[in-house]
């Protein structure tokens, strides 16, 4: 192990400002502010500079994610409350660590029992007049005077209510009374109040309040009403001001009316210190808007580059032939269109009916083709609108008039342009990410948030081009790899993304309990390899993949006997050569990512070999590898490949923490020889390196690196974690010898 690998250990409160790293934990109340507290020495060794905490707000009693927010004003008593909050933090700073939080304007919990949420609980019983009723996007209008609440379980039975004092029983259920009704015949009671208890399933064309996608439980908050966002934010710029938090993630921008209004107040009231990143989905063409006063996106946009440039568009393009031809399955785009059709008409019935309402019913099919023509997530205020190819689809479906007058409307109604945004971001995110990336499967690991799965490989070109473009633009937003939302952890993209260089593994798939899922099982069961308790986590998954494809099964009308067949195939793993591939682009991936533009952030337990699936098998409780990074600190040799990523991971981290000049600059460098395409490295500053093998099984069936070499930026080179130094330039089969994946530090 070499002396830069172990050297500069925390000494210092947390500087204000852009964070070096961040590592995001995924607090629960069985993983509370207390159990993140006793990790922090851990963290601090592994060289992170900030600890991402999950929504910490009051939410509904057992979350275990803490985006059912149910009250503003309070740090989670589950977690430790803010006394908790306010001990972790002092704990990190003594480590040198500051605090980032995840915070969620966008929805609020309707919680079980409903007075959880207060606020709500006096919209229902008062009504339009409450003073809480600005909190919540409700068309009193549109319900007649009442709020749906599709919580019953079957049609409501009105002899069945029963009114107790001040509030009015249904079974389980307890509801607000209004004032002045008790006395009143039970279908005069139940009509005179400002709610309507329904059976769940009429949310789908009934509901008349915006919701979080299609998750009638979290009702949309208002945080364009400056008196709402003063309410809901109050305490967390409390705990900004107070230095308890360094940073703010902000989920789900793109459910906002305003999201440019919301972070100008926000920035405002935090102040320029804060670190503010928001979890936004670009397209591979769209760029943040350059106005947001934030540092940046939460990266999946980096996801997306650094693994599509480890993915071989020659062998993505033969699976996705062979995937057609073995499923009967349509193309990447008539997939993508096809879902977006569906999720429109059926999931977003409702948020279709209410933009038609607002347009007027003659112009409902333009509304509908302008929403499932739109490339990206949303429009903006003030912004670029839909791009013209997007216009001339809609229009050769709907008409050009009807298209034409949406269009003015979207320009003149500031109320529709932003219903019209918000339903646009709940239809990408319903469509795309929870139905077609279930259903579209020749690839999986091209799968994922902020993914092109039609058009998964990116070129080196292309990786260098978009990192510049961050460098220049937005040098401090996140980057990440895994997350808690990832389909698939990074690991497991990267050895399903192997299959890309040989395609031929998975020739004979099977067809149990059919063609599309088979697909899917074979290439999950070689992503999760051999792991403890595979066989009832792969389950797991594949029904959870098999209901969100809504093809033969679904969450709302399962199918119990297709649903018996989906089980975990044998056990399959990756064969060794592939296997050796496999653990390139883990070491490529780690590489890029903690060397790149941008602030990296690890997700728990990534540090180390971290292979999961999607939630909740990425939420499991984490083990941080402290037995083995001590003994890499004590000079041991990494074991296998869970020790080499560690070594690697904390071996940069370390060094981000240490060196933060050295992570300034972007310079990309061309290596020469027959096997140059094999090789993405990049210079940062003066003074560092990163070299990765990409496609390497392709490597090795040409022959291997032979005498390529990779000329260096002036100066003496040495490998982070191993011997030997360079000058001029590297022959790749002597700098890679080790390992896939090296940076290089410059002798001062």
């Amino acid at each position: 192990m070499s002396q830069s690998y172990d050297r500069a250990r925390p000494t210092s409160v947390p500087a204000v400002g852009t964070p070096a790293s961040t590592y995001r934990i995924q607090l629960c109340p069985e993983f509370p502010f207390a159990a993140a507290e006793a990790a922090v020495p851990y963290l601090a060794t592994l060289g992170v500079s900030h600890l991402h905490l999950s929504p910490s707000l009051e939410a509904v009693p057992g979350s275990t994610h803490g985006y059912d927010v149910t009250d503003h004003s309070r740090v989670r008593e589950e977690l430790g409350g803010e006394a908790g909050l306010r001990a972790l933090a002092r704990t990190a700073r003594e480590h040198g660590l500051g605090l980032v939080l995840d915070i969620v304007p966008n929805h609020m919990a309707v919680p079980a029992p409903l007075r959880l949420n207060g606020a709500l609980w006096e919209v229902l019983r008062d009504g339009p007049r409450s003073p809480y009723a600005r909190w919540f996007d409700i068309d009193w209008e549109a319900g007649g005077g009442q709020v749906l609440l599709p919580v019953l379980t079957g049609p409501l039975e009105v002899e069945s209510l029963r009114v107790d004092g001040e509030v009015l029983r249904y079974g389980d259920h307890e509801f607000p009374l209004r004032e002045g009704t008790a006395g009143l015949p039970l279908p005069e009671l139940a009509a005179a109040q400002f709610y309507r208890p329904a059976f769940w399933r009429e949310a789908r064309t009934s509901l008349n309040y915006r919701r979080f996608f299609t998750i009638s439980d979290l009702i949309g908050v208002r945080v364009e009403d400056p008196e709402v966002f003063s309410a809901t934010h109050a305490k967390i710029l409390e705990l900004v001001r107070d230095g308890v938090l360094q940073g703010l993630r902000i989920d789900h921008v793109d459910g906002l009316a305003d999201p440019e209004g919301y972070l100008r107040r926000l920035r405002a009231e935090a102040g320029e210190g804060c670190w503010v990143v928001v979890e936004k989905i670009l397209a591979r063409s769209e760029r943040l808007p350059a106005s947001w006063p934030v540092a940046g996106t939460t990266g999946y946009d980096a996801l997306h580059r650094v693994d599509g440039v480890f993915t071989d568009p020659v062998g993505a393009a033969e699976l996705a032939r062979d995937y057609v031809k073995s499923t009967d399955a349509e193309s990447w785009a008539e997939t993508a269109e096809a879902c977006a059709r569906e999720v429109l008409t059926g999931d977003l019935a409702a948020e279709l009916a209410t933009l038609e309402r607002m347009a007027g019913t003659e112009l409902r099919s333009a509304v509908l083709e302008l929403l499932v023509a739109n490339p990206v997530y949303r429009p903006y205020p003030g912004g670029p609108g839909l791009p013209p190819e997007a216009l001339e689809r809609a229009a050769a479906l709907a008409g050009a008039d009807p298209v034409a007058a949406v269009l003015d409307l979207l320009r003149r109604d500031r109320a529709f342009e932003a219903r019209f945004a918000q339903t646009s971001a709940a239809l990408r995110a319903k469509s795309l990410e929870d139905r077609a990336f279930y259903r579209w499967a020749p690839l999986l690991s091209a799968t994922e948030v902020g993914g092109e799965p039609g058009d998964p490989a990116v070129s080196v070109e292309d990786f260098h081009a978009y990192c510049a473009d961050l460098e220049r633009d937005w040098p401090a937003s996140g980057t990440a790899l895994s997350t808690h939302d990832t389909k698939r952890s990074a690991d497991v993209r990267a050895r399903i993304s192997v299959l890309s260089q040989a395609p031929e593994l998975m020739a004979g798939a099977g067809a149990v309990p059919d063609a599309q899922l088979a697909w899917v099982a074979r290439q999950s069961a070689l992503g999760l390899g051999q792991i403890p308790e595979r066989e009832p986590r792969l389950a797991a998954a594949l029904l959870k993949g098999a209901r969100e494809a809504a093809l033969r099964t679904s969450w709302t009308d399962p199918d119990e006997e297709y649903e018996g067949g989906i089980v975990a195939p044998p056990e399959v793993d990756l064969p060794p050569d592939l296997a050796e591939a496999a653990r390139a682009n883990v070491l490529g991936m780690t590489l890029l990512h903690l060397a790149m533009p941008g602030v990296p952030e690890v997700y728990q337990g990534a540090e180390s070999e971290y292979r999961a699936l999607v939630d909740p098998d990425n939420r499991r409780p984490v083990v941080f590898p402290r037995e083995e990074l001590a003994r890499l600190d004590g000079g041991g040799v990494p074991h296998g490949l869970a020790g080499e990523k560690l070594a690697l991971s904390a071996a940069l981290l370390r060094l981000r923490r240490a060196r933060p000049e050295l992570f300034t600059g972007y310079r990309p460098l061309a290596a020469r020889g027959p096997a140059a395409d094999h090789c993405v490295a990049f210079g940062r500053s003066p003074g560092l390196v990163a070299v990765a093998t990409r496609l390497s099984h392709r490597l090795a069936g040409g022959g291997g690196w032979r005498d390529t070499a990779l000329p260096l930026p002036p100066g003496r080179w040495t490998p982070l974690l191993h011997e030997g130094s360079y000058e001029g330039e590297a022959l790749l089969s002597h700098l890679l010898a080790d390992s896939p994946a090296v940076a290089l530090v410059r002798a001062e």
